[in-house]
This record gives C-alpha cells, sequence and structure tokens, in this order.
C-alpha cells in the first residue's frame, strides 16, 4: 500500500526553521504498530496520522514521536491543519475558519486564517485547563541541565510540571546566558526520572527584545535530544504564569522563540484566558510546507 505525507516546518514562515513535522492526511488502514514505524522512520519528534471522524469532529488525529503515541502535542496540531488547508481538504478558506481534532487529550479546535496563496496562520486551543504536578530540586535540576543551581530562578515559581494536555517540567532560568549554556546530562536525567517528576524539560528565561520568552525543551527518553518548538510545552508555561500571577486575569500573551540555539529558529504567539476559575491557552503560528510525496507500507 502506498500513503501520502507532506513535510511541513512549523512556526516559522522559513523553510528549514522551526519544528518539522510529517503529516498523514489520510491514514485509514494504518495500524497502531505501522504508525509507530512510520514515526520512527521519519525520526521527527513528531508525526501525524490523519482519520475520518464523526459528530462534531473534523477529523480524528493521532500523534506519534519516534517512541510512543502521545495525547496532544502542539506542532503537529499547527502543521496538520495547515497541511490540509493547503491540500483544499477543508474546501475554499477565503478568510478564516475553525477546525475540531479528536485527540487523546480531548478535542482540540483549531483557527486556520489565510494570509495569501497557500498561506495560513494557524492557532490551536488548548485541550485542557491548567494542571500542576511534583515540584523538583532546583539543585537537581540544574545537574540535569548542567547549569549552576544559581542558575535556576525560583522567584516566581519553583521547577515544577505544568500541563494542558501533555506534562513538561518547566523550569525557569536566571538568563539567556543560562539557556545557551544549558546541555542535558543523561546521569542526572535519569536520576530525575527516578524520582517521578516528568524527564521532559522546557527551560526558558524573560527576555527583553523583540520576544518576550526564549525557551529550550528537551526530552531524550522520547529520542528528542532537542525540540525546536514546542506548542504544548508553551502553552504549559504561559498558563503557569499566568496562574503565578505574570501577566493578568482578563488574560496575556506571549511572543516566544525556540529552536535558536538548534539553527532551527521558531516563533510561536502564546496568549491565555481565564475563565470560570480555569486558565485556557492558546498558541499559533505559521507553518511551510517543505515536500510531499508517498511511503510504502507493507
Amino acid at each position: 500500500m502506498q500513503y501520502r505525507f507532506f513535510i511541513c516546518d512549523v512556526f516559522t514562515t522559513e523553510r528549514f526553521g522551526g519544528n518539522q513535522l510529517a503529516v498523514f492526511p489520510d491514514a485509514t488502514g494504518l495500524d497502531t504498530g505501522q504508525m509507530q514505524q512510520l514515526a520512527r522512520e521519519f525520526n521527527y519528534s513528531e508525526s501525524t496520522f490523519v482519520l475520518p471522524a464523526s459528530g462534531e469532529f473534523t477529523r480524528r488525529v493521532r500523534i506519534f514521536t519516534p517512541t510512543i503515541e502521545v495525547p496532544f502535542a502542539g506542532h503537529p496540531n499547527i502543521g496538520t491543519a495547515f497541511a490540509l488547508a493547503v491540500d483544499g481538504v477543508f474546501g475554499e478558506i477565503a478568510d478564516e475558519a475553525t477546525v475540531l481534532f479528536d485527540e487523546v487529550a480531548g478535542p482540540v479546535p483549531v483557527l486556520i486564517r489565510r494570509e495569501g496563496e497557500a498561506q495560513f496562520w494557524c492557532e490551536l486551543e488548548a485541550p485542557q485547563a491548567l494542571s500542576l504536578g511534583d515540584t523538583a530540586d532546583p539543585a537537581l535540576v540544574a545537574a540535569v541541565l548542567s547549569l549552576d543551581v544559581g542558575d535556576i530562578n525560583t522567584a516566581v515559581h519553583a521547577p515544577q510540571v505544568a500541563s494542558v494536555g501533555l506534562p513538561f517540567l518547566v523550569v525557569e532560568l536566571t538568563s539567556r546566558e543560562a539557556l545557551k549554556r544549558a546541555r542535558v546530562d543523561m546521569t542526572q536525567l535519569e536520576k530525575l526520572r527516578d524520582t517521578g517528576v516528568v524527564p521532559d524539560v522546557h527551560v526558558y528565561t524573560h527576555s527583553n527584545d523583540e520576544f518576550d520568552i526564549r525557551a529550550r525543551m528537551f526530552a531524550p527518553f522520547d529520542n528528542v535530544t532537542e525540540d525546536p518548538a514546542t506548542g504544548s510545552a508553551n502553552c504549559a508555561l504561559v498558563a503557569l504564569l499566568t496562574q503565578s500571577g505574570v501577566g493578568n486575569d482578563a488574560g496575556d500573551s506571549w511572543r516566544i522563540a525556540q529552536g535558536v540555539e538548534m539553527g532551527r529558529p521558531g516563533v510561536l504567539e502564546a496568549r491565555t484566558r481565564r475563565e470560570g476559575g480555569e486558565i485556557k491557552t492558546w498558541v499559533g503560528g505559521h507553518s511551510v510546507l517543505v515536500a510531499d510525496g508517498k511511503v510504502f507500507v507493507n
């Protein structure tokens, strides 16, 4: 059997920037094992497999890293909506449209806004409100990142597990210089994992230039040494900032740079709003089509 795929770069307007994504626009007939094999073959941080949906949903979307299926992720939703829009799956989009993806973590609405010929800006709403998990010892986190404990900023929050559909350990650093120096020590990361804390580490620092935040994300146990642009992690981050009083109750927005240290710069636009005691989050950005083709599956 042959299956069509697209390759997109997400959270960027330039090819070979942002976060790579493989999208299978019609994965009907593929089983879970075959999807996992294909995700491992492409070896991007995630690949998506689009299936028919029923009821209110536009499509069902399954998301795989090279090692596991995940319930939700940011750039896969943005890139999938973009690729399907470019392919005409949603019909003619003269101005904007909203689609609804059925995912393990829950419904994911994605706004698609036309910005030119085959150019779309997409924004997702995270499927879950902010939930908080364990905190981690700053000294251990510093060792994980090959940093000094003084590089970990705990003034607003301790290293904290946060999730809006996918959990990350969110860590604030004191400076951009510390952000640049961060390198994962696998022995120390194993120690962190052994404590029961999620070992996917999203580090950030506040910025006073054209960006509000600069960030990096490390998930080597998912075969992702470093991720260029992580929508789900940045949604969790800005929700945590809102929960911590950074921003305001009416809502706030952040322009985030990620992937710079990898040579794949990405730009993410995230925002939050409190509704009924919960914090809702959105993240959006551009994507570009890099390639399309067919893959053979036994």
